[in-house]
């Protein structure tokens, strides 16, 4: 019964009121003769329909974040932790400013990592807009307050995409004589962030992190509603596999 109830719920909520929108308005046109222009709403109904629900979600984005796996025994001299969004003013534990949750996923695998093969972290990651926060210092403070050595925490405060984070990044680990680094970045973010990287001559070992769907998900019902976190997800993908398609040919 609860799922039942969410699944109505889904309908009168944004996306799915809007999907039930288009719906009435097919019928109303079908009604009124003009069967071209039902069809043709009912066709647009059915794909923010596919692109909202939780099934096609999980399908694509499996898909996505499936191109690289991280190696069982990862070996670098240097662990490269991308930026992924960050807040200027908001309160966090020791000071101001907070990594969003992408980003704050890819920190922790990053820190797990440092713990283990003891190499340092570089965070490359500028200020990206006028009110969002200075990624890589915000992330240098956040690992410094976890026990990380400062000594041990390089920061790139100038890129504002994935390509200026490889180039910038290739820059740093040149001074600091780094030349096989290890790749932390969101698993759906790692295949356009691969290609970047190899475009700069770097032979980087990915270590995606941060999955947002199993790999085995099981079905249930309520995955065929239709759901913001779903448009979002599916959303994200769209652009992943553009920005990939225009890195690969076209840069």
């Amino acid at each position: 019964m609860i799922y039942l109830l969410k699944f109505g719920a889904s309908l009168v909520l944004p996306p799915g009121i809007f999907i039930v929108l288009l719906v009435l308005l097919a019928g109303y046109s079908w009604r009124r003769r003009q069967q071209r222009i039902a069809a043709c709403i009912m066709g647009i109904a059915a794909v923010l329909y596919l692109l909202s629900t939780g099934l096609a979600a999980e399908q694509l984005m499996g898909r996505l974040e499936s191109v690289w796996e991280p190696p069982a025994h990862p070996q670098g001299d240097v662990i490269v932790m991308l930026g992924g969004g960050a807040m200027q003013d908001t309160p966090d534990v020791d000071g101001i400013g907070s990594l969003c949750s992408s980003p704050s996923s890819r920190l922790l695998a990053a820190l797990r990592l440092h713990r283990e093969l003891g190499a340092p972290i570089l965070i490359s990651g500028g200020q990206v807009y006028a009110d969002s926060g200075a990624e890589a210092k915000i992330a240098r403070r956040v690992l410094m307050s976890l026990g990380v050595p400062e000594q041990d925490i390089l920061v790139e405060t100038q890129s504002v995409n994935t390509r200026q984070n490889a180039q910038f990044s290739q820059q740093i680990m040149e001074e600091h004589g780094f030349s096989h680094p290890i790749l932390v970045t969101s698993a759906f973010h790692m295949e356009r962030a691969m290609l970047n990287f190899s475009k700069e001559g770097i032979d980087a070992v990915p270590f995606p992190t941060d999955y947002m769907v199993n790999r085995h998900p099981v079905f249930h019902y309520n995955k065929l509603m239709p759901q913001a976190s779903a448009l979002a997800m599916n959303t994200t993908v769209l652009q992943e596999r553009l920005r990939t398609f225009v890195t690969r040919y076209f840069e």
